[in-house]
């Protein structure tokens, strides 16, 4: 099983930046998938998730700007990222599960991916 973030990078506030997940090993399209991001010296913070029928949902300090999508046909998950801000800058993780969303705790899901680096400047 592996999940692989790509699409972090440096981006000035305001900017937009894509990220992606590929997926491999399981059925991708029977989970729940999510991104959950680290910043500098704080706790996991869930940010946003996909069901499997495409319902989305986003953590209030996004929503607006972060948008998730899904492609089961090429087992991938992605986070559309406008308008951000220094605070958004962080380690996003994609995870997956069969049932849980909404978490900032890595033990709640199935499958974790290593991150990628977000940074943003002012």
């Amino acid at each position: 099983v592996q999940l692989v973030e790509s699409g972090g990078g440096l981006v000035q506030a305001g900017g937009s930046l894509r990220l992606s997940c590929a997926a491999s090993g399981f059925t991708f399209g029977s989970y729940w998938m999510s991104w959950v991001r680290q910043a500098p010296g704080k706790g996991l913070e869930w940010v946003s998730s996909i069901s499997t029928g495409g319902f989305t949902t986003h953590a209030a300090s996004v929503k607006g700007r972060f948008a998730i999508f899904r492609d089961n046909a090429k087992n991938a998950v992605y986070l559309q990222m406008n308008s951000l801000k220094p605070e958004d800058t962080a380690v996003y993780y994609c995870a997956a599960d069969l049932s849980r969303w909404m978490s900032g705790r890595r033990n709640d899901y199935d499958y974790w991916g290593q991150g990628t680096q977000v940074t943003v400047s002012s």
